[in-house]
């Protein structure tokens, strides 16, 4: 456990340079490899808003960039910029997917956390249970 609460606090570093200036909503992420190494992400925003990037995206495709496939877990921290949060920021749609595509579901843990004490883990297969999966295609092409 105490490893995760080092995750979150890495995520609520990453928050700091989120650039979200029509949200206001900041979000960081750290990606855990099996290793110990860890990857950082913020949200990144655009004003056209479709090529704005969430942390937990940023994070997995700079493991991606370097050849790393080998996840443990991700730590999640977001909240309005600049101030405290003491609410969980669970990962969107398209980022569970992203997780989904690279991650294994029942052994991969998402860790969402608050400036405060507050932490949740949970597995990726319970926050996305009925997932699109690649054996999806090979059902639907055969």
């Amino acid at each position: 456990m105490e490893e995760y609460k080092k995750l979150l606090e890495t995520a609520i570093e990453s928050r700091k340079l989120s650039y979200s200036p029509y949200s206001h909503f900041a979000v960081g992420a750290a990606l855990l490899c099996s290793d110990g190494t860890v990857y950082t992400g913020c949200n990144i925003e655009n004003a056209a808003y479709s090529p704005s990037i969430c942390a937990e995206r940023v994070a997995i495709f700079k493991a991606l960039s370097e050849n790393r496939r080998d996840f443990k877990a991700i730590a999640i921290a977001g909240g309005k910029s600049g101030e405290d949060f003491d609410g969980l920021c669970p990962p969107c749609g398209v980022c569970r997917q992203v997780l989904q595509e690279f991650c294994s579901p029942s052994d991969f843990e998402v860790i969402l956390g608050s400036s405060g004490d507050n932490m949740k883990v949970l597995r990726l297969s319970e926050i996305f249970p009925f997932a699109f999966m690649p054996e999806s295609i090979k059902k639907q092409t055969e």
